[in-house]
């Protein structure tokens, strides 16, 4: 990692820490050490398993897409670069830094640099279109309680919904109209560029005009023989957030409380959804908060802290652990090559 990323890592990990440990002081009582007592380590077992079967699933739908396009990406070559993903993921907004990372791997899997590009993105657009599906249904089914949940949270869930629409929308739009999409684009750039006199626009300039036509000749590849993949990333794209999403449950069950699946897979779509938008590096703060709100509601306040605290070792934590062994054998291949 450069200074930047190493400033970013460190600030993610400090404003994260710095939040668990309010929201543990806060929640802590004399239940607290009653609830401790009672954990079931297997349940915790079973969550940290359940993230495996997660990068199983990631690296498969990564596999099948890349096959759509005509390459055939070793397996494990997925997987790593999944795992090592997870590591600039924890420390860039919207976790926004894996797509570079699985790009150049692909890359480095003689997969062309717009095909890779594209499949990068159609991964974001399958997420992105599934996490407004499933938002959507969410709304229909239960929206008395989100309702209930304050203003604060139905703005910012609104807020997010809007701006994954937009994102979808945008892309759609340059799939089906390149050339329009571009020029509209391209026009944006350049009037930023004569209001702002910002150093370094004309690179961007210069980057967007040729990334944007990787992006469409890789969509175009997509959309003329890659159907298939596009299905099949769905299925997977499903599978890898139920499993994402029942973790949460697991350790609920390892604390010894109700599972409360449907409460709980509603509270993580949630958060998935303030997630990708790039507010933290790596959703710090911002996740912890909003599990803390949304839990709030059918957690008990003892165990409510140590509950989002293992929560996020899991999820987070584990994910920078995990992508820092990736990361080396990346490194190791690089220098050995």
């Amino acid at each position: 990692m450069d200074k930047t990323q190493k400033k970013w890592f460190y600030l993610s990990l400090a404003f994260s820490m710095a939040i668990l440990v309010f929201i543990l002081a806060s929640t802590f009582n004399e239940d607290t050490l009653q609830y401790l007592t009672h954990i079931n380590i297997w349940f915790l077992f079973i969550a940290i398993g359940l993230r495996f079967v997660s990068f199983s699933l990631w690296a498969a739908r990564i596999k099948v897409m890349a096959a759509s396009l005509c390459y055939q990406v070793k397996y494990s070559h997925c997987y790593n670069m999944v795992v090592a993903n997870l590591l600039i993921g924890a420390i860039t907004p919207g976790q926004a830094g894996g797509e570079p990372v699985r790009i150049h791997e692909l890359y480095k899997a003689d997969m062309p640099l717009g095909d890779a590009t594209a499949v990068v993105i159609m991964e974001r657009v399958l997420d992105a279109v599934i996490l407004v599906a499933l938002t959507v249904f969410s709304l229909l089914v239960m929206g008395k309680v989100i309702w209930d949940m304050g203003e604060g949270i139905v703005f910012v869930i609104f807020f997010s919904l809007a701006v994954l629409i937009l994102f979808v929308v945008v892309l759609f739009f340059a799939a089906r109209k390149p050339e329009s999409a571009k020029d509209k684009v391209m026009r944006l750039l350049h009037w930023i560029e004569a209001k702002m006199k910002t150093p370094g626009i004309h690179r961007i300039i210069a980057s967007t005009d040729v990334e944007f036509d990787n992006f469409c000749s890789g969509i175009t590849a997509f959309t003329s023989h890659g159907k298939k993949g596009i299905i099949q990333g769905a299925i997977f794209s499903v599978l890898f957030w139920f499993s994402e999403f029942i973790v949460a449950s697991v350790i609920l069950m390892g604390l010894g409380l109700p599972p409360s699946i449907s409460e709980s897979i509603l509270s993580q779509i949630i958060i998935a959804l303030i997630s990708m938008i790039p507010l933290t590096p790596g959703a710090s703060g911002i996740a912890e908060i909003s599990a803390t709100s949304l839990y709030a509601l059918f957690v008990p306040t003892a165990v409510l802290g140590v509950f989002i605290i293992l929560w996020r070792l899991i999820m987070f934590y584990l994910n920078i652990v995990f992508g820092v062994i990736a990361t080396v054998l990346i490194f190791k291949r690089e220098i050995s090559a």
